[in-house]
This record gives structure tokens, C-alpha cells and sequence, in this order.
């Protein structure tokens, strides 16, 4: 069975060391999604980033494919080779166009979410006012749905995410997102957004943030604990895994070019600490024991199965074709 990684994150450098993506492989991953820019990260850089990171894959066919669909993910799987795909987060680096949609599709962006944070022309953020989708939103949700590519409301506010999971016409998801219920904290997401998530036939991938899982060392067992919470709420076919794991490097810096505020997009009034939270994650290691931890909170053998990657394989496999 497929085990799908839905969110991680090297530094938005084009010389990013890819030793850690090589240990989600270790641990048993099939596919892991690597965030390459976001919304306070200009253009420039994004496509640098991008420039440098699939170079880094081409490098090393041996070990690394860029999956453009489901399949090439099992493909992928039966040759021992790690499939990689991209994510961006926020649509300002598409520069109002709906148009860069289908560019960074055939990049490499396999998902999208459409505001980092804070709000934009597109859409809000959950660290801002309410704002609910723009006209401009609206196509661009189009866009996204007509390029194959992962709708993701992670980040998003939650009348926002509301509004593109009723105008998306493909399921949505969750990359990297907990329940509110658990936990309360902005960035985590209501009972109402997850069940809207699941009515578009979508997963809400639970994160592995320690802020966001509420204890300051998590382990496999309370990324299990969200996870089986979205289950019983939902059903065990809408829930997944997005650990969100940060990998800072010394010797690069990441900080996008020019005027940059951190306390900004991670504000202290939404418990940041210095404008970057100081988190912690659970080990990539801890993917050879999630789907032990997944049956002690009583899910079968089988249905674990469906939250470490055969949920995400379903909705892949709709999505991209």
C-alpha cells in the first residue's frame, strides 16, 4: 500500500539538501509533496527554487521521480524509487493570472492552496479579518480544477475555504490541518470546514506541528489521536497524513529578497513566537509506526491503511488523471 507524505518542507533555496526526503523514503514513503514557495516568496524566487529542486531530482533518477500522475506514484513504488511532487502556498506568486495555474502544473506543482496566512485579492487567510473568495478567487479555483491540480485549503480562513470547497468541482483537501476540536488554535480547522471537505469527496491531512497537535513533543500517537478524530467524525475515507515537517539548513538562507516582515504572516496574537513558531514535529521515522498508532485508536488494519496514502491515491487518482 501506498504511504503518502502531503506536506513538507525543505528551505526555498535552490541548493536545499534533499537528505531529508531521502529519509521519509527510508521510512517507508512513497510520495512525498515539497512545498516550494509561498505567499510572501516573489516570483523569482519560487521558479528558482523550483529551477533548483527539480534538478536536484533529475540528478538522481535512481532514487527520485516527479510524479505527474497516480499511477507513475505506483510506478514509482514498484521500481523502490521515491515519487516527489510540489505545492505552493498561496496564489500570489501567480500574479493575478489564472493562466500560471497550468505553468506551474507543468513544473511540478501537483497542489495548490490559495492564501498563505493572511489575505490577498484571491482569497483570506486564517491569521486576518473574515474575507470570503473573489471573483478572481473564483476563477482561479476554475483553473486549478481545469489543470488537474490539488485544491488545498490549508492556511486558508475558514469562510474562505468554505466558499472554494462549494465552488470547486473536484474533491478538496486538507494538506496539512487539525480539528479545532482538539485543539483550539487559528491555523486548525473547524468541525463545519471538515465536513465540508469530505462532501467534495476530499482528506484532511493532520499535521505533526507540536503547536498545532498541542503537546511539545509529539509522537506517532497523537498525529493517530487527530487523525482518528476526523475519521470517526467524517469516516475513515476523508482522513491522511501531512506532518509538515520544517528542515532549516545551515548555510542557507531561505528569507525571501527585500522588505520581509515574519511577525506579519506568523503573528504573535496567533501564539508565534518571534514571528516563526517555534515548533516541533514528530521523527520521519515516526512513518514506520503511524499505522500502529492508527489501530490503537481502533481502527482496523485496513482502514490505518487508508490514512497513510490510499486516501490521497483516491483523490490523486481523480484529480490528476
Amino acid at each position: 500500500m501506498i504511504r503518502w507524505e502531503a506536506h513538507a518542507c525543505l528551505p526555498l533555496h535552490p541548493q536545499a539538501d534533499f537528505a531529508p526526503i531521502a529519509r521519509f523514503h527510508a521510512a517507508g514513503v512513497h510520495y512525498v509533496s515539497i512545498n516550494i514557495g509561498m505567499d510572501m516568496n516573489p516570483v523569482s524566487q519560487v521558479m528558482a527554487v523550483i529551477a533548483g529542486f527539480r534538478a536536484t531530482i533529475a540528478a538522481q533518477p535512481e532514487r527520485y521521480v516527479m510524479a505527474d500522475t497516480a499511477q507513475d506514484i505506483r510506478a514509482a513504488a514498484a521500481a523502490g524509487k521515491l515519487a516527489i511532487g510540489f505545492d505552493l502556498e498561496g496564489a500570489m506568486p501567480l500574479l493575478e493570472q489564472p493562466e500560471m495555474v497550468a505553468l506551474y502544473r507543468d513544473l511540478g506543482v501537483r497542489q495548490m492552496h490559495l492564501a498563505y496566512n493572511r489575505n490577498n485579492s484571491v482569497a483570506g487567510g486564517c491569521h486576518d479579518e473574515a474575507q470570503g473568495l473573489t471573483p478572481l478567487g473564483r476563477r482561479i479555483v476554475g483553473a486549478i480544477n481545469a489543470a488537474g491540480v490539488l485544491m488545498d485549503c490549508s492556511h486558508t480562513g475558514r469562510r474562505c475555504s468554505l466558499d472554494i470547497m462549494a465552488a470547486s468541482d473536484a474533491p478538496v483537501i486538507f494538506s496539512h490541518s487539525n480539528p479545532l476540536a482538539l485543539v483550539e488554535h487559528g491555523r486548525n480547522v473547524t468541525d463545519e470546514q471538515i465536513r465540508a471537505c469530505a462532501a467534495t469527496g476530499g482528506v484532511v491531512c493532520v499535521s505533526g506541528v507540536s503547536i498545532f497537535l498541542g503537546t511539545r513533543t509529539p509522537d506517532a500517537d497523537d498525529v493517530a489521536c487527530h487523525a482518528a478524530y476526523v475519521a470517526n467524525l467524517v469516516g475513515v475515507q476523508h482522513a491522511g497524513i501531512g506532518l509538515d515537517i520544517s528542515f532549516p539548513q545551515s548555510g542557507l538562507n531561505d528569507d525571501p529578497p527585500g522588505d520581509y516582515d515574519p511577525g506579519y504572516w506568523w503573528p504573535k496574537s496567533a501564539g508565534y513566537d518571534r514571528g516563526i513558531s517555534r515548533s516541533t514535529y514528530p521523527s520521519i521515522e515516526s512513518w514506520q509506526v503511524l499505522g500502529e498508532a492508527l489501530q490503537r485508536t481502533g481502527m482496523s488494519a485496513g482502514e490505518s491503511e487508508l490514512v497513510l496514502g490510499a486516501n490521497m491515491m483516491r483523490v490523486a487518482q481523480r484529480v490528476w488523471g
